[in-house]
């Protein structure tokens, strides 16, 4: 059986490092999802119209190099580049523009298409993360987090989740956060964040 874990991170840069580290402790990019907001335009595009992702320094696009090297080039650039390459930028209901890949990403489209709350929380739902969960993590996104989904094996789901906790924001402390504003749940019909607003939230984690 599997199990689908979530953790949100104040930063793109320790999601991806949570990415390594799932790699490392043997969950296949495959399970692996990423949702980043991209309201302040950090995934700047340039002329190729997206970001370089260069983390082994060789003066060549990782996903570029991963399209002509196929899945092995995940063990020459620090195990993220198979995720890293799926890369696209998308725009969610609620949230606005991110940053995203992997299997949440097609299943919360297909969330929207069918009416599902949000997309995003939707498809966290169907994937077993409770709705209460769901709301805090798609509002967490909103305000400039990163989110970072897996689906692992029963059995190794509490160690794993140890490995994601290192460095991700409680849950439950990100509840009463918003919930101290007057929050209550995430709504996609809400106006996105602007970039000010992003980068006042990120301050804040």
């Amino acid at each position: 059986m599997t199990k689908t874990i979530s953790r949100l991170y104040s930063s793109y840069d320790r999601a991806t490092q949570a990415v390594r580290d799932l790699e490392a402790a043997g969950v296949p990019h495959k399970d692996i999802s990423i949702v980043a907001n991209n309201s302040d335009s950090w995934y700047n595009k340039n002329g190729n119209g997206a970001a370089k992702h260069d983390r082994d320094r060789d003066g060549v696009d990782d996903r570029a190099e991963g399209a002509g090297a196929g899945a092995g080039i995940g063990a020459g650039v620090g195990g993220t580049a198979g995720l890293l390459a799926g890369l696209g930028l998308l725009a969610i209901p609620g949230v606005g523009p991110v940053v995203a890949a992997g299997w949440l990403v097609a299943t919360a489209a297909g969330a929207a298409v069918g009416g599902l709350t949000g997309g995003i929380v939707g498809a966290l739902t169907q994937a077993g993360v409770s709705d209460e969960d769901a709301h805090v993590y798609a509002e967490g996104v909103r305000r400039g987090g990163t989110l970072l989904t897996a689906r692992v094996n029963d059995i190794d789901a509490p160690r794993l989740e140890g490995v994601l906790d290192r460095a991700s924001l409680r849950t439950a402390d990100l509840r009463k956060s918003y919930s101290e504003s007057g929050w209550t749940s995430f709504d996609p019909a809400s106006k996105p964040l602007t970039a000010d607003e992003v980068r006042r939230q990120r301050a804040l984690y």
